[in-house]
C-alpha cells in the first residue's frame, strides 16, 4: 500500500510539472521592462542576435489584461539584430528596442478599416539616410538638394516591400548621425531585410486595420534571451 501511494505521488508531482510549462507563463507584455504606456502593443522577437526570422504579434488590453490580437512570422536583417542604443548605418542588424510608431504609409491604399495616419507614396517620395543632409531620417518629398539620390530611397521603387508600412520610431525624434535612417515595418520581399521588420503582406494589412492611434501603440523588438532580450525594453 505505501509504496502505491509513493508511486501515485510522484505521478501526481510529475503532471504537475509538466503543466506548468510555457502555456502558464504570463503573456510577453507582462514580462517587459515597459510596453510604451498604450493598450497596444507590437512584438517582433527573434530566437537569438543572430537570426534573420522570428515573430511578430500584436497585442491588445482586454478587461485589464495583455490578449493576443494576432501573429505572422517574421523577417529581420540580413545580418541579424543589434542593440539599438549603440547600432551603426549600413550594418543590415534590426535595431533592438521598445519605440513608438509615428505614422503609416504605402505605395497601396491604406486597407479598409485603417484609422492611423496614412501617407500615400508618390513619385516624388523619399527617405533621406544622408548623414550630411538637414532632413536626415525623414521623408522628403521631393528630395532636397543636400540628400543625396544615393543615400536616400525612393519609396516608390520598393512597391512590393513599401505596399504598405509602418514608420518604427528608431533615432527619430533626436536623430543621432550615423545610427541609422528608414526602419520600418513593412511587408516581406524575397528574403531578410536591410534593418527593417517585416511580414506577410496579409499580416501587414491586418496590423494596419488593427492599429488605432487613440491607444497608442509602440513596438518592442529584441530576442529571447541575452543582451538584447526583448524582456528587457
Amino acid at each position: 500500500m505505501r509504496r502505491s501511494l509513493v508511486t501515485a505521488a510522484v505521478l501526481l508531482a510529475l503532471a504537475g510539472s509538466l503543466g506548468a510549462g510555457p502555456a502558464d507563463a504570463p503573456p510577453l507584455p507582462d514580462r517587459l521592462a515597459d510596453t510604451g504606456g498604450g493598450s497596444q502593443l507590437i512584438t517582433a522577437e527573434a530566437p537569438d542576435a543572430g537570426s534573420t526570422t522570428g515573430t511578430v504579434t500584436w497585442w491588445e488590453r482586454r478587461g485589464g489584461r495583455w490578449a493576443e490580437a494576432g501573429s505572422a512570422p517574421a523577417r529581420f536583417g540580413a545580418n541579424g539584430l543589434a542593440e539599438g542604443s549603440t547600432r551603426e548605418q549600413g550594418t543590415s542588424t534590426t535595431p533592438t528596442g521598445l519605440y513608438d510608431l509615428p505614422y503609416a504609409f504605402g505605395v497601396e491604399e491604406a486597407p479598409a478599416g485603417t484609422t492611423y495616419p496614412y501617407r500615400e507614396v508618390t513619385e516624388d517620395s523619399w527617405w533621406c539616410q544622408d548623414n550630411d543632409a538637414r532632413a536626415y531620417n525623414r521623408w522628403v518629398e521631393p528630395r532636397p538638394a543636400d540628400c543625396r539620390a544615393a543615400e536616400a530611397e525612393h519609396l516608390v521603387s520598393y512597391g512590393t516591400q513599401y505596399a504598405r508600412a509602418l514608420v518604427i520610431g528608431f533615432n527619430y525624434d533626436r536623430p543621432v548621425r550615423g545610427r541609422g535612417a528608414g526602419i520600418f515595418l513593412h511587408v516581406n520581399g524575397r528574403g531578410a531585410t536591410a534593418g527593417c521588420v517585416s511580414v506577410p503582406a496579409a499580416a501587414m494589412a491586418e496590423i494596419l486595420a488593427w492599429a488605432d492611434p487613440e491607444r497608442a501603440p509602440h513596438i518592442a523588438v529584441g530576442t529571447s534571451s541575452g543582451p538584447t532580450a526583448i524582456t528587457r525594453y
